[in-house]
């Protein structure tokens, strides 16, 4: 078999630029690599600004002293860092602000003290509503300060921060819908997950806006029935999935392409045959969906509505098979899971929520929304929980998946360390987007379809489709369906039983 599978566009996953050793006389004195930027002079040696930066983020128990302090100074015999007295730095790395001994960012100002100062000088002063106080805290508190004072030297994050402290942009959900864009989603987030201001689908006002933008400057002819199909059909369906705290980003997502395909046709049968979707005839949908593509027939939900409503009872749309299912062939699923395990194509969060395609069959709308809840790792062997009961992580797996929950991203300077999600987002209290997975694999040549397909049906020829429908989270018609397609019937398990002790 071929150890790289077939397609494979690997990426660079090294973060940083290569370092090269100096070839002067005065490298840096930990690494050894050129100084383009000298930041300390200690009484080892120069000292380059990684170096410096690592050094001054480095806190314990000093093996000499055994105070518990700031251990900026070289590795002892042991390999474990010194604090500066016991190093001889002639330097005192205390806050002259806070007290706390960290590295000095601003003068003798430490990171935290700094970016509180600079935030209070875009919010013009110390800020006395409540959420804006409890903002400015979080920010501070983030465990990686430095990232929060880069974040903040963006023009539309200085404009939002004194729109904000002027009260010309009010703390609320529609104060900060009146300025979209990342920057006001990242503090969304924030105040959300921490409580200061109210859980709210971040689906359904986008989804609102995106529906009024959709009809304006149509003739009433079109705007009329599709408004009405969009509100009284899809915006109150997804409205009560909102309300009873159901994700609606699925929902939205064929909701938009229903409303899209069902304005490119009325307005094709407007300026070809004058027609409305009340006169509308079924030779005139039969030619529509006969002359385009199959993302056509998702006009078939606005005309189920119409018939309910008593608009046009005159058409009827069949509903649409796929006619072809992609699969993977299993030596190409073997081959992409040995990559995926062994190989340095991808990095590894993206790794492992390929595996939990490859393996377990799971789609990557789902696998995005796993807790970390859902792994149980103990002395016996880790289990992971997809449906209603545990299901084993064999080797080397549970290595990757061990150290990725060790070492999960994006959790210094969002909801933080107490993130509950296998695959947390860069937007506090959330994980990551499917979408941004699915590019991922995508781009790295795998068919993620297909690798789904051939997973599911390669364990339900090991297994009973019933048993791997609750294991895996799936419903007993669709594991029996993959069953049926891969010729294995539960009929026959009896007798596979029989040949194979």
């Amino acid at each position: 078999m071929d150890p790289k599978p077939i397609g494979l566009s690997p990426r660079s996953t090294l973060r940083g630029r290569p370092r090269t050793r100096s070839n002067r006389d005065d490298p840096c004195a930990r690494c050894g690599r050129n100084i383009p930027r000298l930041a300390a002079t200690w009484p080892e040696g120069r000292l380059c600004n990684i170096c410096y930066f690592d050094a001054i983020h480095t806190r314990g128990t000093c093996p000499e002293c055994l105070q518990d302090r700031l251990l900026p100074g070289p590795p002892n015999a042991d390999g474990h860092p010194v604090c500066s007295t016991c190093a001889a730095i002639p330097y005192d790395f205390h806050c002259e602000c806070c007290g706390v001994e960290a590295g000095h960012h601003r003068g003798r100002l430490c990171a935290r003290c700094a970016l509180r100062d600079d935030l209070h000088g875009l919010l013009g002063g110390e800020p006395n509503a409540p959420e804006l106080v409890g903002l400015v805290d979080l920010l501070c508190a983030s465990d990686r300060p430095e990232s929060i004072i880069v974040w903040k030297r963006s023009s539309k994050v200085q404009e939002l921060l004194r729109g904000l402290g002027d009260g010309t942009i009010r703390v609320s959900h529609e104060g900060l819908d009146s300025v979209p864009g990342k920057q006001a989603e990242h503090l969304r987030a924030l105040l959300q997950h921490h409580g200061l201001l109210p859980q709210r689908d971040p689906y359904l006002p986008r989804f609102e806006r995106w529906i009024d933008a959709k009809l304006d400057g149509l003739p009433a002819e079109v705007r009329q029935p599709v408004q009405h199909f969009a509100t009284w059909h899809h915006l109150r369906r997804i409205r009560a999935k909102a309300a009873a705290g159901a994700t609606t980003r699925g929902p939205v997502h064929s909701a938009k392409q229903e409303i899209t395909e069902t304005l490119k046709f009325l307005l094709w049968l407007l300026e070809t045959y004058q027609r409305t979707a009340a006169t509308c005839t079924q030779q005139d949908v039969d030619e529509w969906l006969a002359t385009g593509p199959t993302t056509r027939s998702a006009i078939r939900t606005f005309f189920v509505v119409a018939k309910k409503s008593r608009m046009n009872t005159s058409v009827n749309i069949q509903h649409r098979s796929a006619k072809s299912s992609p699969s993977l062939s299993q030596d190409q699923r073997l081959a992409w899971i040995q990559e995926l395990l062994t190989g340095s194509s991808e990095s590894l969060p993206y790794r492992v929520a390929g595996m939990l395609l490859l393996l377990y069959a799971q789609p990557l709308v789902k696998v995005v929304t796993l807790p970390t809840s859902v792994i149980d790792d103990t002395d016996t062997g880790m289990s992971i929980t997809l449906g209603q009961h545990p299901t084993d992580v064999p080797e080397p797996f549970a290595s990757v998946l061990r150290a990725h929950l060790a070492a999960r991203p994006n959790l210094r300077t969002g909801a933080g360390p107490d993130s509950p999600w296998l695959f947390p987002s860069t937007l506090a209290g959330r994980y990551i987007h499917p979408n941004t997975v699915m590019d991922r694999l995508r781009d790295l040549g795998v068919n993620l379809l297909g690798a789904r397909n051939r997973a599911i049906g390669e364990l339900v020829l090991e297994c009973p489709p019933s048993l791997v429908a609750e294991a895996l989270g799936y419903s007993a018609q669709v594991a029996f369906l993959h069953a049926d397609k891969a010729a294995e019937p539960w009929a026959r398990y009896a007798g596979r039983s029989i040949r194979s002790p």
